[in-house]
This record gives structure tokens, sequence and C-alpha cells, in this order.
């Protein structure tokens, strides 16, 4: 019998979700307008500041885990734990909090099952309508394709 992913060491977990490289799958980008869209449907227009796809997935060609990154930024006037709750029952479970300094950030994750990954995966970056570096560093690699291959390469390290 498996174990629920909650009672398994940090040792387990590692055996059970490695880092892997892969090579750039054009479907990363499908994957996350499917959603985009779901996050759209789950939670109140009035919540939802910004929805961007971030991560070495978002950029065209670059090697990369195979997990979609997606960031959704939210206004400081919605209730974070009604937030919560509604991604929870949309399928997303919590992997990470950190709260402080009136910033947020929380991670949710889909497609990590008890027999390792599913077919897709996504991680849920929440956090407030902010200017994130991620979205800057992202831009840059697009913009930029020697870098993103050079950035691609130090990966591999």
């Amino acid at each position: 019998m498996t174990k629920p992913l909650s009672e398994m060491s940090l040792e387990e977990l590692w055996q059970l979700f490695p880092i892997i490289l892969k090579k750039h799958k054009t479907e990363y980008k499908e994957w996350y307008w499917e959603q985009k869209k779901n996050l759209l449907a789950a939670l109140p227009e009035k919540y939802i500041e910004r929805i961007n796809h971030i991560g070495s997935t978002a950029v065209s060609g670059l090697l990369s885990k195979p997990t979609v990154d997606i960031l959704l930024e939210i206004s400081r006037k919605a209730g974070l734990t009604k937030v919560e709750a509604e991604l929870k029952n949309a399928g997303w479970t919590l992997m990470h909090r950190n709260e402080k300094d009136q910033e947020i950030n929380l991670v949710f994750n889909k497609g990590y099952t008890p027999h390792g990954f599913a077919d897709k995966v996504f991680h849920l970056h929440l956090r407030y309508l902010k200017d994130w570096d991620e979205l800057y560093f992202r831009d840059y690699l697009i913009a930029h394709s020697k870098i993103a291959e050079a950035y691609g390469e130090l990966k591999k390290l």
C-alpha cells in the first residue's frame, strides 16, 4: 500500500519527485492556458489582479523541469483564507506558505501523486500584486535567446 504524500519523509519525497531537466515542450503554453482558464473559473474576478506563465517552461526552447509555473497575483482586498479554500476546491494542494511584512507567498501544486508525477505538473505561486523579478527574468530570457541558452547549460551543472 502506498503512503499518503503527507506521511512521507523528505528522502521518500525526493525519490518519488526527483529534479529532472527536459527539453522544452511547445505544449507547456497550452497547459498554462488551460490552468489559467480554470483559475479564472475557480476564483471571483475581483480577487484576480494578474496571471502569468513564469519559470523556464515560459521560455521557448529553454531546458526546464517539466513543471509549468504560474504566478497568480491577487488583490490585497481578497480574503486570503477564501482564495486558499477555492484553490484547494479546484484541485490545488498547498505546498508552502510564507507570510511576512504584509506580503504573501503561497505555493500550490497539481500533478504530484503517491506514484510520482502525473503527465502534467504545475506550481502555482500566489502573491499580492507587485513587480516580481520572475516576470522580468522571463521577459529578459525571451528577448535574449543566447543568454537563455547559456542559462539552460548552467542548469545542467
